[in-house]
């Protein structure tokens, strides 16, 4: 299963961004789909994640900012972000976590906050 994410960019303080993340196949046998970021300088860190029963978990830093959201039979996985700030520059993780414990990644997509 190949991830793709797409969606990065160039924003201002205060805006919003929506990452996409296309899976090459259904996403029905994902456990869990999650999105990472890894800042500059900083270890790669969970952002939010989402599981087949649409239970969620967010990072403290995006609670209320971020919402995580899945369609299954699409393959697709999005975060809306809004509110962004300097300190959510990073690039940003797809992941994917199967029932048959195979993790899988994206390639990541640089979201950058500045004025």
């Amino acid at each position: 299963v190949q991830l793709v994410e797409s969606g990065g960019g160039l924003v201002q303080p205060g805006g919003s961004l929506r990452l996409s993340c296309a899976a090459s196949e259904s996403i029905f046998s994902f456990y869990t789909m999650a999105w990472y970021r890894r800042p500059p300088g900083k270890q790669r860190e969970l952002v939010a994640a989402i599981t087949s029963d649409g239970s969620t978990n967010y990072a403290d830093s995006v609670k209320g900012r971020f919402t995580i959201s899945r369609d299954n039979a699409r393959g697709m996985t999005y975060l809306q972000m809004n509110s962004l700030n300097a300190e959510d520059t990073a690039v940003y993780y797809c992941n994917g976590f199967d029932v048959d414990y195979m993790n899988y990644w994206g390639q990541g997509t640089q979201v950058t906050v500045s004025s």
